[in-house]
């Protein structure tokens, strides 16, 4: 039963993808926040974060996931904000479109 449940998404300590828990402190680039909310995902931590600015007096926000996985939350974090700043450098204020 535990087999077909985690084929099928019902498996205990799977999140659903942008779901994790922030992991370590937010950092800021270039008026962006990025906030690493990697989730567990097959044993791992898949790189996930949430980038968010404010513009114009509302706050944008863009959850970032992306397929690399580590064997620790805190190396999965890690990488959420280097790909994060990668993100915000290539694109900017266009993520939120």
């Amino acid at each position: 039963m535990s087999f077909l449940k985690r084929l099928f998404g019902g498996g205990a300590g799977r999140s659903a993808a942008g779901e994790g828990e922030p992991v370590g402190d937010a950092v800021e680039h270039k008026g962006f926040i990025i906030q690493p909310t990697p989730f567990s995902e097959g044993g791992q931590f898949q790189t996930c974060a949430l980038i968010s600015k404010e513009v114009d007096g509302v706050r944008k926000e863009h959850r970032l996931v992306r397929a690399d996985r580590f064997p620790s939350a805190d190396l999965a974090a890690e990488q959420a904000v280097r790909k994060g700043r990668q993100v915000i450098d290539e694109q900017g204020d266009q993520i939120f479109i």
